[in-house]
């Protein structure tokens, strides 16, 4: 048990320093960077994590990260963000869900940000996974075990009450939660082989859902009656007359 991540970590950008961390970040990046690569769109925000550039593979014109941490490019409290409704057509969340106390308050406010056919980008721990039991079984005194695992399960459902559709889903670092160096390269065949033979037990959770468009009425046009009736009785006639001039050249 030794092996295990016990190192003085207080806040996630300490961790993320750690061998561990960045055995996380190599794997997450991979995600995020095939993830947004194909999303379009004019204004995309990233929460948290200042010091790693998530957005990079995106091509929309304003890409900015939010938080409250030092190094970002607009401060905000996550409960209430100061963004338009309808105003973002992606949002990344990193690891932002098990370490806020009301993480369905922060989708809120993301459902609100985001328009109509918007993505939002997730990645959080998954408590179902080999770290998910180093976590139980850990003080919970550092980060990350510290936080509040969210299970992908009741993730989804959340995000399907806020109006959203989960459209690609992954998980990463099968590898246990180990911080030497040396011992996660033994066990990157468990990277290798994770998605085929052990999918779900992912330390990590990686997933888009794009907001749905709301229902509306169908607007039919107003027609012209008086022109409707000159019209529809020439068109069976001239049909009829091609057709039956069709007939007797066949003949």
């Amino acid at each position: 048990m030794r092996e295990y991540c016990t190192l003085d970590t207080h806040t996630l950008n300490d961790w993320l320093s750690t061998p561990q961390g960045v055995y996380l970040l190599k794997c997450e990046q991979a995600l995020f960077d095939h993830g947004v690569a194909d999303i379009f769109g004019f204004n995309a925000l990233q929460l948290n994590l200042a010091e790693y550039d998530l957005l990079r593979a995106n091509r929309m014109p304003l890409r900015l990260v939010a938080g409250n941490e030092a190094g970002v490019q607009v401060r905000l409290d996550m409960s209430e963000f100061p963004f338009g409704e309808g105003s973002l057509d992606l949002l990344l969340l990193p690891h932002v869900l098990e370490f806020h106390d009301h993480p369905h308050q922060v989708l809120r406010e993301v459902a609100r940000m985001l328009r109509p056919g918007g993505s939002v980008i997730i990645s959080g721990f998954n408590p179902r996974s080999l770290w998910g039991i180093w976590r139980v079984l850990s003080s919970r005194t550092h980060c990350p075990w510290r936080g509040n695992f969210i299970a992908l399960s009741k993730l989804k459902d959340w995000l399907a009450l806020l109006g959203f559709e989960v459209v690609t889903g992954r998980f990463t670092c099968y590898a246990p939660p180990l911080i030497k160096k040396r011992w996660l390269s033994y066990f990157n065949f468990m990277e290798l082989a994770g998605d085929r033979w052990w999918a779900a037990w992912g330390g990590v959770y990686f997933l888009q859902a794009i907001k749905h468009v709301p229902g509306g009425n169908m607007i039919k046009p107003k027609w012209n009656e008086g022109l409707v009736s000159q019209l529809l009785p020439r068109a069976p006639k001239l049909n009829r007359k091609i057709s039956q001039r069709t007939k007797l050249r066949q003949k």
